[in-house]
C-alpha cells in the first residue's frame, strides 16, 4: 500500500513517557526518512521470516474461517433450536463479550507474556471453543464456546497486527496479504458450513472447525516457539523495537491517545458492516429473494471478494492514496447496497454481494496501516491489540443489533442498517483523518 498519499503523511507518536497526546507525532521518520535499500538479510533469515509470516496467516484464516461460518448455519439452528432471529443473535453477543474481553486483556497480557505464548494461548482457547461447539449441547452452552473463541482469537488478531505492522520491510504489503488470508478463511468456510446445514449431524462442522485450531496451535508453538516479538524480530535480522521506561502501565499509555479511541471505533463499525453482510445476507436472500438451498454459498462470493480486494486493490491505493480512496470505495458500497435492497434478482444480488466485499476488502488494512503510522513504536502490540479486539467485537456486535432488529420486523430490515452504518463508517474515518491534520499542523 501506499507510502506517497494524497495528504500528508502523519507523524509517529514518539514522545517521552507518561501521558500520551496525539499532537506528539511524526510519521516522517517511519516513512520519508526510511532507508531507501531493504534492510541486509541472510537466505536463513528470508526464509524465517517467509515462514513466520505464512503461519500468522494460516491464523487469520482460521478467524476468518470462523467468521464465515456463522451466516450459513444460523438458518439450521433456528430450526435445530427452535429459536428467532433475536435468540440466534445471542450467539453474536456471547462473542462480542469474548472479543472485548480478549482486547482489554492483550494490553496488559502484552507486558507480561511473550507474543508467542500468547498466539498459542488464544488459539488454545479456539480449540477449546470447537470441542464444545461439536458436541451439539443446549443453546446456552453453545453461547459460552462462542465467547471462549471470541477470547482467542482477539488475542490473536491484535497479536498478529502489532507483529505484522513493526516489520521493516513492505509492512504495508504484508498487511493487505494478512487480511486477504482472512477473506480466504471467511470464503472457504461457507462452502462446508452449507453443506453441513443440510446434514442431521450439523454439529460435525465444528469439528473440522476444530481440527484447523489444532493445527494452528502446533505451527505457532513451532514456529514461534513462545519467544518474544523481540527475539523473532532479530531472528528475522532486524532489530528489536523501540522500547520506553516509563512508571506507567502500557494501558493507561494507550488510554491516554485519542488516535487509538478513534481507530478503534471505526474498525468497531467497519468491522461490524463486514460482518453484518457476512452473518444474514444468506438469510436474507433466502426470505426476500426466494432463494434455494445453495444460497449459503453467496457468503462465499461475498467473502472472496474481501479475500481479492485486499490484494488486487494494493495499486489502486498506492495510487491515489490510502487516505482519499476510502471515499471513492464508499461510493461505490453504496451502489452495490442499493443494488441487493432493491433489484429482485437473486443473480444480481449475488454479483453484487461478490464486488461489495471488493470494495469494502481495503478499509481494515489501510487503517491497520495507519495506525502504524501514528502510533508509537513501544505500544504498537498492545495498541494493535486494543484496536482489533474492537474490531472483533464489532463483527459480532452489530449482526446481533441487526438480528434483534430482524426479530422486531422482519429480515427487511438488514438492507437499511447496513446502508446507515456503511455511512457512519465513513464519517468517522473522515473524523480520523481530520484528528491527524490537526495534530500535524499543531506539531508544525
Amino acid at each position: 500500500m501506499a507510502s506517497n498519499l494524497a495528504l500528508a503523511p502523519l507523524p509517529d507518536e514518539k514522545s517521552q513517557p507518561g501521558p500520551l497526546d496525539d499532537t506528539k507525532v511524526d510519521t516522517n521518520s517511519s516513512k520519508e526518512e526510511a532507508p531507501l535499500e531493504p534492510l541486509a538479510q541472510t537466505r536463513k533469515q528470508l526464509l524465517t521470516e517467509r515462514i513466520q509470516f505464512a503461519t500468522l496467516c494460516w491464523s487469520i484464516i482460521v478467524t476468518g474461517w470462523n467468521d464465515g461460518s456463522t451466516g450459513p448455519l444460523i438458518p439450521r439452528l433456528q430450526v435445530v433450536y427452535g429459536i428467532g432471529y433475536a435468540t440466534v443473535s445471542l450467539l453474536f453477543i456471547c462473542a462480542t463479550i469474548g472479543f472485548i474481553t480478549g482486547a482489554f486483556l492483550n494490553v496488559p497480557f502484552s507486558d507480561k507474556f511473550t507474543f508467542g505464548q500468547l498466539m498459542v494461548l488464544g488459539a488454545f482457547l479456539q480449540a477449546i471453543a470447537y470441542a464444545i461447539s461439536s458436541a451439539a449441547l443446549p443453546f446456552p452452552v453453545l453461547c459460552v464456546a462462542y465467547a471462549i473463541n471470541g477470547i482467542g482469537m482477539a488475542l490473536q488478531d491484535g497479536q498478529a497486527n502489532g507483529y505484522i505492522a513493526t516489520l521493516k520491510r513492505k509492512p504495508e504489503k504484508k498487511m493487505g496479504i494478512l487480511h486477504a488470508a482472512y477473506g480466504a478463511g471467511a470464503m472457504l468456510s461457507p462452502l462446508a458450513a452449507t453443506q453441513f446445514s443440510r446434514m442431521t449431524r450439523w454439529s460435525f462442522h465444528y469439528l473440522v472447525s476444530l481440527s484447523l485450531a489444532l493445527s494452528n496451535t502446533a505451527l505457532l508453538i513451532v514456529v514461534f516457539r513462545l519467544k518474544s516479538g523481540d527475539d523473532c524480530l532479530v531472528d528475522v535480522g532486524q532489530e528489536a523495537t523501540e522500547k520506553q521506561k516509563s512508571s506507567e502501565s502500557s494501558l493507561r499509555q494507550i488510554l491516554y491517545l485519542k488516535s487509538v479511541h478513534l481507530l478503534s471505533l471505526y474498525i468497531l463499525v467497519y468491522v461490524g458492516v463486514e460482518s453484518t453482510i457476512g452473518g444474514w445476507i444468506v438469510t436474507y436472500i433466502l426470505r426476500e429473494k426466494h432463494g434455494n438451498s445453495s444460497t449459503g454459498y453467496i457468503a462465499s462470493g461475498y467473502y472472496g471478494g474481501i479475500m481479492i480486494g485486499r490484494v488486487a486493490l494494493l495499486k489502486v491505493n498506492e495510487k491515489v492514496g490510502e487516505h482519499r480512496v476510502l471515499f471513492y470505495y464508499f461510493v461505490i458500497a453504496l451502489g452495490l447496497e442499493f443494488i441487493i435492497w432493491f433489484v429482485p434478482s437473486l443473480i444480481g444480488g449475488a454479483i453484487a454481494a461478490a464486488f461489495l466485499g471488493l470494495v469494502l476488502a481495503p478499509w481494515y488494512p489501510v487503517a491497520m496501516n495507519e495506525a502504524a503510522r501514528i502510533l508509537p513504536q513501544w505500544l504498537l502490540a498492545g495498541s494493535m491489540g486494543w484496536i482489533a479486539g474492537f474490531g472483533q467485537a464489532g463483527s459480532a456486535l452489530f449482526p446481533f443489533i441487526t438480528g434483534a432488529i430482524s426479530q422486531r420486523t422482519s429480515i427487511r430490515s438488514f438492507p437499511p442498517i447496513t446502508v446507515a452504518m456503511t455511512a457512519f463508517t465513513i464519517v468517522i474515518w473522515a473524523v480520523v483523518l481530520q484528528i491527524s491534520k490537526q495534530s500535524m499542523a499543531r506539531r508544525l
